[in-house]
């Protein structure tokens, strides 16, 4: 008798398990759902690459108003400029969903995965971009408002549909979209556009290169798939790297101008990084006339290392607000 009581004690509490699982897999499965699909719309607007975003428009905006800080103005400056990015890249991906499919690097994208439709991907961006007009026009001025659409517009329209696929100069002015934070910070600042914000706009603008080629280089056959012609996929490693170079001392030079409006503290920053920068670059370019095996992906790593060095060289100097080098002459 209490055999037989135990055992249906025991299917009871058995069946009261199996109810509770069965009700509570649903929920579970719906609450994994959204959380995919969160990420999925996270992941459109490529969020590390929103990251040259912060390293370009807080210190231009500390530059454009040197020894104050106006947070409001740049926590708004840096909500909208990153929905403006993250709508150029979630349209980038809507335009580029095809070849995104061919290539490794990008095969697991929401688009090239169809973890997102196009038409919801296109709605997304196209909220982002009015969401970051609305900010901008409303906390700084109409003016950083519309150079992030002409950003936008430029980025997916002339870059992503017509350069890209075209020609191996594609990163070189396709580039030009991702320096616009430089004339976006200093615009909602100051209302205008001035000679500096033009130079840090070059500094990014030759960067982009050596920067874009060595990851390219690294998945060279990626592009090849997809058809893209990258200086990698239609050149010796030789002429890259010799590109690469050219483009390396350009950077360089170009931010060393901007130390006539900054004080000493920018100025070493830019020669130390620049020549750490430059060297290594110099040495890429070494082994591969030498035929040696090279590690590109090195070269990528510390271009990001060299701009973020660069930039917070120049948002310390504008806090601080020591009197500029050319006071001394």
């Amino acid at each position: 008798m209490s055999g037989d009581t135990s055992a249906a004690s025991r299917a009871t509490h058995g069946s009261s398990t199996s109810t509770e699982s069965s009700s509570d897999a649903p929920g579970d499965s719906f609450l994994a759902r959204s959380r995919a699909t969160v990420l999925a719309y996270v992941a459109l607007t490529k969020p590390r690459v929103i990251e040259l975003l912060l390293v370009a428009t807080i210190p231009v905006m500390l530059q454009a108003d040197r020894g104050h800080v106006d947070i409001a103005l740049i926590a708004a400056t840096l909500l909208g400029g990153w929905l403006g990015a993250g709508s150029a890249n979630t349209l980038n991906m809507v335009a580029d969903a095809d070849i995104d499919q061919k290539m490794k690097r990008t095969a697991r994208r929401p688009l090239a995965r169809h973890a997102v439709s196009t038409r919801s991907a296109l709605v997304f961006g196209i909220v982002l971009w009015i969401g970051s007009f609305g900010v901008l026009w409303w906390a700084a001025n109409l003016l950083s408002a519309l150079l992030v659409t002409a950003t936008i517009a430029f980025y997916v329209g002339v870059y992503t549909m017509i350069l890209k696929r075209r020609t191996w100069q594609n990163v070189v002015w396709g580039g030009a979209a991702g320096c616009m934070p430089t004339l976006v910070g200093w615009a909602a600042v100051t209302g205008t556009i001035g000679w500096q914000p033009i130079v840090l706009f070059l500094v990014i603008f030759f960067w982009t290169p050596p920067h874009t080629w060595a990851l390219a280089m690294r998945y060279k056959e990626d592009y090849r798939a997809a058809g893209v012609p990258m200086l990698p996929v239609i050149a010796t490693e030789e002429r890259v790297t010799r590109q690469m170079l050219f483009y390396t001392w350009a950077t360089v030079i170009s931010s060393l101008v901007l130390v006539l409006a900054t004080s000493w503290i920018y100025g070493a920053v830019a020669v130390l990084a620049g020549a750490w920068f430059a060297s290594r670059v110099h040495k890429l370019y070494k082994e591969t006339r030498a035929g040696a095996e090279v590690a590109p992906l090195k070269i990528f790593l510390q271009s990001n290392e060299y701009l973020a060095i660069l930039f917070c060289g120049l948002a310390i100097d504008a806090v601080v607000n020591l009197p500029l080098i050319t006071s001394y002459f």
